[in-house]
């Protein structure tokens, strides 16, 4: 038996559907980046450096995470071009379930 000790959840708390912590083929360095991402506010600039600055893990295990988070369809990324045509910044689609699961 295990005794669990929650927080009063009136600040500084994150509501996320639990469809990722259910879903046996991620890892749980991927549920755990996951929400993360989630629990972020909706204008922070995601990407590989600023993730990694969030934990111990280096930028090359944000980026395993990343891809295995795509693989699911949990996370998109898509490479914007600027106004010359050159690749700048990524945007970032992230999911709390997958197109096509929305209903499972």
């Amino acid at each position: 038996m295990a005794q669990i000790f929650r927080v009063e959840r009136t600040k500084n708390f994150t509501v996320m559907s639990n469809h990722h912590f259910k879903n046996k083929n991620l890892t749980l360095k991927a549920k755990g980046l996951l929400s993360l991402m989630l629990s972020l506010p909706d204008d922070w600039n995601y990407n590989m450096q600023g993730l990694a600055t969030l934990s111990r893990d280096g930028i090359d295990s944000v980026r395993s995470a990343i891809k295995e988070l795509e693989h699911h369809g949990y996370v998109e990324r898509h490479r914007l071009r600027n106004e010359y045509g050159f690749y700048g910044d990524t945007e970032y689609i992230i999911r709390e379930v997958p197109l096509g699961e929305e209903n499972d």
